[in-house]
């Protein structure tokens, strides 16, 4: 089996770091999504529909059977393929599932990102910043310092371009409406992972929700935050193996 893991915003691959050494697939791949650690193709426009053809065109580039791992925006950009390519995949595992409930409401940051010139602002911010001072503030949310010295080298003006237009392209009342399609998600077996300190997907209720909707096990990481993978990645790896092994 191949394990293809997908990351977010604002990330690059190495987020997987700490994590893949603990996971028990045949083969682990990592894919960036465009501008998140790899070029924009020419006439991308980085909204969550192009995100979710990228995806269904790299998974046909690999072995199956494929069990797609998504974090962050990597997770949303995985529950659109369940709910809507579901023939591409053995089984998905996110952990933005509380994202897709009717009552769930974007964090401060990304309503920054989706509010025109606020969100121009917000971005030049964040390209301006030394990279010692974004390294600071990675950690200080989650990463390990090598971790984090890697996803800031990733900070660029294409980064900045790709933020803006995905969550603009995201912004209520289209994720709950996305969330509609969940029931869709049952055509292949499913893992919501939660963590339970992660502010920005919405909360335990939220994803628990959604998860029943989705027919999507539950695997709760205690005491993790939103970069999980990087706090606690072999609970997170352990949760995904067994999830895995228990698959026909």
């Amino acid at each position: 089996m191949t394990i293809v893991l997908v990351h977010g915003n604002p990330e690059t691959e190495a987020i997987w770091d700490d994590l893949v050494p603990h996971l028990c697939g045949d083969a682990v791949v990592r894919l960036s999504p465009p501008g998140f650690g790899s070029a924009i193709p020419s006439g991308f426009d980085c909204s969550t529909d192009a995100y979710r053809d990228w995806l269904a065109s790299e998974l046909t580039k690999w072995p199956q059977p494929i069990d797609l791992v998504g974090h962050d925006w990597g997770g949303g950009h995985v529950v659109r393929i369940a709910m809507e390519r579901p023939g591409l995949i053995r089984s998905w595992t996110s952990d933005i599932l509380g994202c897709f409930d009717a009552d769930y409401v974007w964090h401060d940051m990304a309503r920054a990102w989706q509010t025109a010139h606020i969100g121009e602002q917000a971005v030049a911010q964040m390209l301006s910043l030394p990279a010692e001072a974004l390294v600071q503030r990675y950690e200080s949310l989650g990463m390990t310092s090598a971790i984090a010295q890697k996803v800031a080298a990733g900070a660029t003006r294409d980064m900045g371009r790709a933020i803006l237009a995905l969550y603009r392209s995201a912004a209520q009342p289209v994720m709950r409406d996305l969330g509609f399609g969940l029931p869709r998600a049952t055509a292949k077996p499913g893992l919501a992972l939660i963590a339970t300190e992660d502010s920005y997907c919405g909360g335990e209720t939220l994803a628990r929700r959604s998860a029943e909707r989705a027919g999507a096990k539950v695997a709760v990481l205690k005491g993790a935050g939103h970069w999980w993978m990087c706090q606690q990645p072999k609970q997170g790896a352990d949760a995904i193996n067994a999830f895995l092994a228990n698959l026909n």
